[in-house]
């Protein structure tokens, strides 16, 4: 397993995730990495199913990610042409998408670990470094975004030795799309079906 694939799974995961309950500030920033990381390890080591795993990682992205937001970016410009209720299904359907898709991954996760370097503001939302371990691999470097636009501390994104995760979510929903022909409930379908 290789490093991009380590990082991504653990942005979908991350990226799926709501809020904390303190003002966002650098302790909090870190706080909310440091939870996300140990509840995902503690589901890797629960030695459950697969089915329920799922379901204990889509329950960690709606606690620790602003998937609202995610969701909404990944659909890009063609969310302004879908429907209220559009936009709803959609966002269900790529929170369980990601889960699925990312979940299964995380069995290759056991061994592997992330370290909170350092934290620091940038604009109106705080970078969290780390360092990722993974077994068999040298250290490399992750960084977390967390804003509290939402009302709450959440995860919105993450760098992987520069590989932007909401950009790649952009690009295969974009390309998921394109593939439907535009039609935004044939894309709902298809990520309720993909795993």
């Amino acid at each position: 397993m290789d490093r991009r694939n380590f990082m991504i799974g653990a942005g979908a995961v991350l990226a799926t995730a709501p809020q904390a309950l303190w003002a966002l500030n650098e302790s909090s920033a870190s706080t909310l990495i440091n939870s996300l990381v140990t509840d995902i390890n503690r589901v890797i080591a629960s030695g459950k199913g697969e089915s329920a795993m799922y379901r204990d990682f889509e329950r960690i992205f709606q606690r620790y990610s602003d998937t609202s937001y995610i969701a909404a970016y990944a659909l890009g410009a063609d969310g302004r042409r879908a429907s209220s209720a559009q936009k709803r299904a959609f966002s269900q359907a790529f929170q369980g998408y990601i889960s699925r898709k990312y979940g299964k991954r995380f069995r290759e996760f056991i061994g592997g670990k992330l370290e909170v370097r350092g934290v620091k503001k940038v604009k109106k939302w705080y970078e969290v470094s780390t360092i990722a371990y993974l077994r068999g691999q040298s250290p490399f470097e992750v960084t977390f975004l967390v804003s509290d636009r939402s009302g709450r501390d959440l995860f919105f994104n993450m760098f992987i030795e520069g590989v932007n995760l909401l950009l790649t979510e952009r690009t295969e929903i974009g390309a998921i799309l394109d593939s439907k022909r535009g039609d935004i409930d044939a894309l709902i379908a298809e990520l309720k079906r993909l795993s």
